[in-house]
C-alpha cells in the first residue's frame, strides 16, 4: 500500500494541472447536475416489518383518507373573542383549500362528524387537510399554494388573528449554514497556521476539505431522485466531511513540510508523505467508512441511506487528500519549502516541552492518572441512564419556523397530544353494526389512562376498516406516549375477545416510537460489531493482545461520557443557553448509534496515530517508558491539532444548527475532546506504562493468523532507505533468504540475460522459486527481485514474475509456447518434459527471455538440465538440511 501511494503522490505531483483540472470539472458539473436536477429532502421516517408500519400501509390501501399526508391551519381569534365570530371567513377559507388540486380533503372545525376541532375556550380552531402529492415529500414551493390560502385568510380576519400552517407536511426543517459555522473553518485556519507554520500551507487543507464536501453534497443532492434522503443527512455529511477532510490532509501536509524542512526534494518528499502518512489516512479512513456502513445492522433504511452517504463523504475526502492535495503540493513547489533549521536546533523547537512534561507526569504518576480519568470519565456517563430520544417533530425547530409556531399554538389551545395523535384501525369486515361497533371500541379507548379524546371513530366506506383517531394527553416525543401505545396495543386480545374485530396501534407518532424502540435496540449488536472490529483491526496493526483491549475500553469511555453530556445538557437542560437550546427536548433517536458509529472511527483514528510512533520507538530498541514517552512527543502535537480543528469544526454546528445536528455535534465534539485529550493523551501513556513489555505481547499463533497493515508507511522507509540496493545491475539478487522449515538461506545474483538451473528436493526447489517471486512469504533474509523488494514488495515481484509449475499442465508444450515472459521467468518441474516439442518450446522460451535482458530459472529434482544451455547449475538450500547439519 505505501509503496504505491508513494507513486500515486509522485504522479500527482507530476500531473498537478491536470489532476487539479479533473477534481475541479468534477465539482463543476455535479454541482451543475445537482442544480438542474435535484429531488427535494423526504423526513417521513419509516420502518419495514414493524406491526405499526404494516398497518399504516394496510390502512393506505383500505382507507387512503385516514393514511394520506396531513397538514392542518391553527387559526386563533384575539384575546377576548371567539373564532365562531368569523365563522364565515373560515368556512370560506375550508373551501379555498379544498379547490386546490394537491389537497383531497379540508375538515371545517364544524364538521359534524369530527370532535375536538374547536378549543374549550372557543378561541382556536383547526382546519384539517389531507394531501396528495405522489407519494413524496412536498417542498417549499408546492405548499406555497396552501400556505397562501393560510395567510388570505389572516388578511379577512379581525386584526390580531393567528392562522398558522403546520402537521405532517410541514415539518421538514431544510438544512442551512450560517456565518456561526465559518467561525470553526477560522480555527481550524489558525491552528493550521501554528502547526505548519506557514498560512499559504494551512490554506490547503481548508481548499482540499471544501472541494470533497462540495463533490459529495453535490452527489447526495443529485440523487436525492432516487434515494429517500432526510434533511440530517446534509449537514451531517458536511460537518463530518469538513473534519475528517481536514484532519487527513493535515497529517500528509505535516509530513511533507518536515521533509521539506530536512532538505527533501518536493516531487520526492510529495511522493513519501502520501505514501507514509497516506497509508495511514486510508487505514483511518477505512475504519470511519466501515463504522458507517455498519450503520445498516439497525436494518432501518433512512438510517442506513444517512450512513452511506456519510461513509461516501469520508471516501472522497481520503481520495482528495491522497490525490488533490499532492497536485497542489505540485502547483506550490519550492514555496511550500520552510526556513532550514539552524544547525544543532531541535526538530520542532518550542513545541516539545509541554508534551514532554506531560507524558511525564501521566507516565511517571501512572496509577493516579489512571483512576482519576476513568473516575471523571463513569461519573459523566451516569446520566446516560434519563437519555430521552425521540424522531423530530415540529417542537424541537427553532422557535420562529412556521411549523413550530402552529405546535406551540396547538400546544397551548387543544394540548400537547394533538401535536401527535395516534390512529387505531380495526378490521371490522365481519361486524353486522359497524357504526355501533366503532362507537363501541370509542367508548373503551377514552377510558384508557393518558388519552384526552377520541375526535374520530368512524368505518371506511366499504365497511371493512375502521379508523379511531386517538389523541394523548402528552406530546408526540413524551415517553407517557409511548406508554399509551403499549396501553392500546394490550388491549388488542381484549377487542378480539368481546368484538371478534383484530386491531392495530398506527400514525405517524406510533411509527416513530417504534423506531425508536427498534434503534435502541439495535445499539447492542452494532456496540458488538464495533467492538469486535476494534480489537481485531488494532490487534492486526500493533501485533498485541493489551493495546487493542485498552483502546476499546477507551472507546467506551469516551462514547459513555459524550452521550452522559449530551443527556445532561439537552434532556435535563443543565447549561442549555452555552449551546442555544430553548428548553430542554429529547435527542433524536438514532444519536446514540451514530455517534456510536462516527466515534469509533475517529478513536481509532488518534489511536493509530499516537500509539503506532510509541511502538516505532519500541521496536527500534527503546525501553517501553522510553518510547512511550518519545512516541508521545513526537506524534503528540499533530494529534493535538487534529483534535482541536474537529472540535472546532463540530462545535460550531451547535449554536445554530437543526434541532438534530445541533444535538450530534454537540455530542461529537464532547466525544472527540474526551477521547483525544483525556483518553489517548492521557489514559493511554499511563496504562502502557503498567503493562511494560507485555503492552507489545501477541501469541505466536494469533501473530501467523491476524492480517498485517503497514499504517505508518514501514515498507515505503525501507524501499527508500534501500532504493539503491544492491546497486550491480542485477536482475534478481538474493540475499541469505529464507523460508522457515522449507528454504536455508539463499544467495543468488543473476544479471540480464542469465539462465540459470535450480535443483533440490520438491519442497526445497519450488518453495525457493515461490518465495523468490512473492508466493511465499519469507522468515528471513532478503531480495530483489525484478526491481520489487522482498519481504516488503510481495505484490510486485507477483505480478513481474512469471510463474509456470509444468507438474499442474498436460501439455507442457503448449504452456511453455503461450507464456509471456516478465524480467524473471520460473519453470518449476523441468525434469518432466520428455517431448520433442517441449524441449523445442522451453529453448525458445529461453531464447526469446535472452534477447529481452531478463533471467529465467529452471527447477528440477535432478541436474539433467545441461541440454537446455545453461549458464549454471545450483542446488536450492533445504531447511531441513540445514537444520539437521547445525
Amino acid at each position: 500500500m505505501s509503496a504505491w501511494l508513494y507513486a500515486v503522490g509522485r504522479w500527482c505531483y507530476r500531473r498537478r494541472l491536470t489532476v487539479i483540472a479533473l477534481w475541479l470539472s468534477l465539482l463543476a458539473l455535479l454541482g451543475v447536475s445537482a442544480g438542474l436536477w435535484m429531488g427535494s429532502f423526504n423526513n417521513a421516517f419509516e420502518i419495514p416489518s414493524s406491526r405499526s408500519q404494516e398497518a399504516l400501509d394496510k390502512l393506505r390501501m383500505t382507507f387512503p383518507q385516514g393514511a394520506a399526508l396531513s397538514a392542518l391551519a391553527v387559526v386563533v381569534a384575539p384575546e377576548g373573542q371567539q373564532v365562531a365570530e368569523s365563522r364565515e371567513q373560515i368556512e370560506a377559507a375550508v373551501a379555498d383549500f379544498d379547490d386546490l388540486p394537491m389537497v383531497e380533503a379540508a375538515t371545517s372545525p364544524w364538521n359534524e362528524y369530527v370532535d375536538g376541532l374547536i378549543s374549550d375556550s372557543g378561541r382556536a380552531a383547526i382546519i384539517q387537510l389531507s394531501l396528495d402529492f405522489g407519494g413524496e415529500a412536498p417542498t417549499e414551493e408546492q405548499l406555497a399554494p396552501i400556505t397562501d390560502v393560510a395567510e388570505d385568510l389572516e388578511a379577512a380576519m379581525p386584526a390580531g388573528t393567528q392562522v398558522s400552517m403546520g402537521g405532517e407536511a410541514y415539518n421538514i426543517e431544510l438544512p442551512h449554514l450560517s456565518i456561526i459555522e465559518g467561525i470553526g473553518l477560522i480555527i481550524a485556519l489558525v491552528v493550521l497556521a501554528v502547526v505548519l507554520g506557514s498560512l499559504i500551507a494551512a490554506g490547503l487543507p481548508l481548499l482540499t476539505a471544501v472541494t470533497g464536501v462540495g463533490i459529495a453534497m453535490a452527489l447526495m443532492l443529485l440523487l436525492t431522485r432516487i434515494f429517500d434522503i432526510n434533511s440530517t443527512t446534509p449537514l451531517l455529511s458536511v460537518m463530518l466531511g469538513l473534519a475528517v477532510g481536514i484532519d487527513y490532509a493535515l497529517f500528509i501536509l505535516s509530513r511533507h513540510r518536515d521533509q521539506l524542512r530536512d532538505g527533501l526534494d518536493p516531487e520526492e518528499s510529495a511522493g513519501r508523505a502520501v505514501g507514509t502518512s497516506g497509508s495511514a489516512v486510508v487505514f483511518a479512513g477505512l475504519t470511519v467508512f466501515i463504522a458507517l456502513l455498519g450503520l445498516g445492522v439497525a436494518n432501518i433504511p433512512f438510517l442506513t441511506v444517512m450512513g452511506i452517504f456519510a461513509a461516501v463523504t469520508v471516501a472522497v475526502a481520503v481520495v482528495i487528500a491522497l490525490t488533490f492535495l499532492p497536485a497542489l503540493m505540485g502547483l506550490l513547489g519550492e514555496r511550500m519549502r520552510p526556513k532550514p533549521r539552524a544547525a544543532g536546533a531541535a526538530k520542532r523547537p518550542g513545541r516539545t516541552g509541554l508534551f514532554a512534561w506531560w507524558v511525564g507526569v501521566t507516565t511517571t504518576h501512572p496509577v493516579a492518572t489512571i483512576v482519576t480519568v476513568v473516575a471523571a470519565l463513569v461519573a459523566l456517563t451516569l446520566p446516560v441512564l434519563g437519555l430521552q430520544v425521540s424522531l423530530p417533530n415540529a417542537g424541537q425547530q427553532r422557535p420562529d419556523q412556521p411549523a413550530r409556531i402552529a405546535y406551540d399554538l396547538l400546544s397551548e389551545h387543544f394540548g400537547p397530544g394533538v401535536n401527535g395523535p395516534l390512529i387505531v384501525t380495526a378490521d371490522i369486515i365481519g361486524s353486522t353494526d359497524p357504526l355501533g361497533l366503532m362507537a363501541s371500541l370509542k367508548d373503551d379507548i377514552e377510558g384508557i389512562d393518558g388519552v384526552a379524546q377520541v375526535p374520530l371513530a368512524t368505518p371506511n366506506q366499504n365497511a371493512d376498516t375502521g379508523l379511531i383517531q386517538v389523541v394523548p394527553e402528552s406530546g408526540p416525543d413524551d415517553p407517557a406516549t409511548a406508554d399509551l401505545v403499549r396501553a392500546l396495543m394490550e388491549r388488542q386480545d381484549h377487542w378480539l375477545a368481546e368484538y371478534g374485530v383484530e386491531t392495530d396501534v398506527t400514525g405517524l407518532t406510533a411509527v416513530q416510537i417504534d423506531i425508536s424502540e427498534k434503534l435502541t435496540a439495535a445499539l447492542l449488536p452494532f456496540g458488538v460489531l464495533v467492538v469486535g472490529l476494534s480489537l481485531v483491526l488494532l490487534a492486526a496493526v500493533f501485533r498485541s493482545v493489551w493495546v487493542p483491549i485498552k483502546a476499546t475500553v477507551g472507546y467506551l469511555l469516551s462514547v459513555g461520557a459524550a452521550f452522559g453530556a449530551t443527556a445532561l445538557v439537552f434532556n435535563f437542560g443543565v447549561a442549555k443557553e452555552v449551546v442555544n437550546l430553548e428548553r430542554p427536548m429529547p435527542v433524536i433517536s438514532f444519536l446514540p448509534i451514530l455517534l456510536m458509529g462516527i466515534l469509533f472511527g475517529l478513536a481509532m483514528d488518534y489511536e493509530v496515530f499516537l500509539v503506532s510512533r510509541m511502538r516505532e520507538e519500541y521496536v527500534h530498541g527503546k525501553s517501553p517508558l522510553e518510547a512511550i514517552r518519545g512516541g508521545f512527543v513526537a506524534s503528540g502535537p499533530v494529534v493535538m491539532a487534529a483534535a482541536v480543528i474537529m472540535i472546532a469544526v463540530f462545535a460550531f454546528f451547535v449554536p445554530e444548527g437543526m434541532g438534530a445536528i445541533k444535538a450530534i455535534a454537540f455530542a461529537l465534539a464532547v466525544g472527540v475532546a474526551v477521547d483525544a485529550f483525556l483518553v489517548r493523551m492521557t489514559l493511554v501513556p499511563a496504562v502502557l506504562t503498567l503493562l511494560g513489555e507485555k503492552a507489545w505481547w501477541l501469541p505466536a499463533w494469533l501473530d501467523r493468523i491476524l492480517p498485517t497493515f503497514d499504517v505508518e508507511g514501514e515498507v515505503l522507509s525501507t524501499e527508500m532507505a534501500l532504493k539503491d540496493w544492491p546497486g550491480d545491475g542485477s536482475v534478481l539478487f538474493a540475499d541469505q533468504l529464507a523460508v522457515a522449515g522449507v528454504v536455508g538461506p539463499l544467495d543468488l545474483r543473476l544479471v540480464p540475460g542469465n539462465v540459470i538451473g535450480m535443483v533440490g528436493p520438491t519442497g526445497a526447489r519450488t518453495g525457493a522459486a515461490l518465495a523468490l517471486s512473492g508466493r511465499l512469504e519469507t522468515t528471513g533474509g532478503r531480495a530483489r527481485v525484478a526491481g520489487a523488494l522482498l519481504p516488503e514488495a510481495a505484490g510486485a515481484a507477483r505480478r513481474r514474475v512469471s510463474y509456470l509449475d509444468l507438474a499442474h499442465v498436460d501439455d507442457p508444450a503448449r504452456a511453455l509456447a503461450a507464456m509471456r515472459p516478465g524480467k524473471v521467468v520460473f519453470i518449476d518441474s523441468v525434469d518432466l518434459i520428455t517431448s520433442p516439442e517441449a524441449h523445442a518450446a522451453l529453448d525458445s522460451l529461453m531464447d526469446r527471455v535472452r534477447a529481452d535482458g531478463a533471467v529465467v530459472l529452471c527447477a528440477a529434482v535432478e541436474d539433467h538440465l545441461t541440454d537446455h544451455q545453461l549458464d549454471g547449475v545450483f542446488a536450492a538450500p533445504s531447511a531441513a538440511h540445514e537444520e539437521t547439519r547445525a
